[in-house]
């Protein structure tokens, strides 16, 4: 088995970098997914004790008093740290030039989702997921879709 600081690659794209012992990780180490985001964490027999994680874009999720994208804010994370655009200058997406949407599917963030399907790819098309009633059910309600418009917001019943 797997022990001593290594480097592993699971078959999802997802690595691990870190300590290891008995083949789990254990100790110091880091996970770091294909979307750019990390998950640096203390592990004890494969489990994190205690962690954090970053997006791709630098935002470190706070566990407490999470307010991004929560329905009240919805600024994205570039318009919080560096401000907005001057008026008239739409921002769609975290990214300064949004992907274009494939026809009938959404910007989920990660990637596109297809309702019909129920599978969410990332922007070069590559499977991510297959999604569940409630990522459907959210993804439907709140993400941009394609034709440049965002989809209607509703609030949560």
């Amino acid at each position: 088995r797997m022990e001593g600081h290594g480097f592993y690659k699971l078959p999802t794209g997802t690595e691990y970098r870190g300590a290891l012992w008995d083949g789990m990780f254990h100790g110091e180490g880091e996970l770091l997914f294909p979307n750019g985001g990390r998950y640096r964490a203390l592990w004890h027999r494969g489990i994190p004790t205690q962690g954090k994680y970053v997006f791709a874009d630098g935002l470190e999720y706070e566990e407490k008093n999470w307010h991004y994208c929560d329905g009240y804010d919805r600024r994205f994370y570039t318009e919080i740290s560096s401000g907005f655009k001057p008026p008239g200058i739409p921002q769609l997406t975290n990214l300064d030039s949004p992907e274009t949407i494939p026809e009938g599917c959404y910007d989920c963030g990660d990637g596109f989702y297809n309702p019909e399907t129920r599978v969410v790819v990332d922007y070069k098309f590559k499977f991510l997921r297959n999604a569940d009633d409630d990522e459907h059910e959210w993804i439907t309600r709140t993400c941009r879709k394609a034709g440049g418009g965002r989809a209607e917001h509703k609030p949560k019943p």
